[in-house]
């Protein structure tokens, strides 16, 4: 474990607020990291999505530099790994990378895991060829914060992919998860969306409308390349089901996939 600049005991409140919560529920997740550790071909999301229906990754990214920004037990990295890449992962929980530590032993496979804030990494400037970004920091940092940050440690050219939930979910899940997931009702606002938290958890996201996401991404230097609003199988099933039914799914978007390029 490296400590650096995302360690300070100055953190955030919201980034504070996520490592605690992340270290709280990391051992939920340690199961469902250890099957995507062992799955040579990668599932994105909540609902499995196959890679070879939505090629989130690159066709070939053998020899390049790669950072996951918000890695949790690092099976993302893992999969880049495995295509050639040299993968690095950051993540803000301490429980979540003792679980990754764990999984490279097992698995054989060994990259860099960092300590630390995907809104302030300690990378140098122009240190990786591609930053990804499954959930993680895209829904967990502020992206006002995250997005200047990644075009910072990116080269020119380098590619940008980060998955999170659609602000369609957002706009309309109940404030309480014992409510039920998302319904067919608009709950709260498109517009001025940024920093959601529920009042039943301690956690902090982040959202934002469409428009912003591409205006953000173009001021900080990148091009928009597509967006990808996947659209799980009938016989798709998740253990997020506080977050959408498979019949909500079907009809209207839970995810997204963002595709940007920093400009040359």
């Amino acid at each position: 474990m490296t400590t650096d600049r995302g360690d300070s005991p100055d953190l955030p409140a919201h980034v504070a607020a996520n490592r605690e919560a992340w270290d709280r529920d990391a051992h939920e997740y340690v199961e469902p990291g250890h099957r995507a550790w062992a799955r040579d071909e990668p599932k994105w999301g909540i609902w499995g999505i196959p890679e070879a229906d939505v090629h989130f990754l690159p066709e070939d990214v053998a020899g390049q530099d790669v950072v996951e920004l918000g890695c949790g037990t690092a099976y993302v990295s893992a999969w880049l790994a495995r295509r050639g890449a040299r993968p690095v992962g950051i993540d803000n929980s301490p429980a979540q990378l003792e679980s990754a530590r764990r999984f490279q032993a097992e698995f054989g496979l060994e990259f860099p895991l960092h300590l630390g804030n995907a809104e302030m990494t300690p990378f140098a400037d122009a240190s990786f060829d591609g930053a990804i970004s499954e959930y993680g920091a895209a829904l967990w940092a502020d992206p006002y914060a995250w997005i200047p940050e990644a075009a910072r440690i990116l080269r020119p050219g380098g590619w940008l992919r980060f998955w999170t939930n659609s602000p369609l979910v957002i706009m309309t899940s109940p404030d309480l998860e014992a409510d039920g997931p998302a319904g067919t009702t608009l709950l709260r606002p498109y517009f001025g969306m940024h920093r959601t938290v529920w009042p039943d958890d301690i956690s902090v996201e982040f959202h934002l409308p469409h428009g912003t996401w591409i205006d953000l991404l173009h001021e900080n230097g990148f091009e928009v390349e597509r967006l990808a609003e996947p659209q799980p199988p009938a016989d798709a099933t998740t253990r997020y089901s506080q977050i959408a039914s498979i019949e909500w799914a079907r009809k209207w978007p839970s995810e997204e996939a963002w595709f940007a390029r920093k400009r040359a």
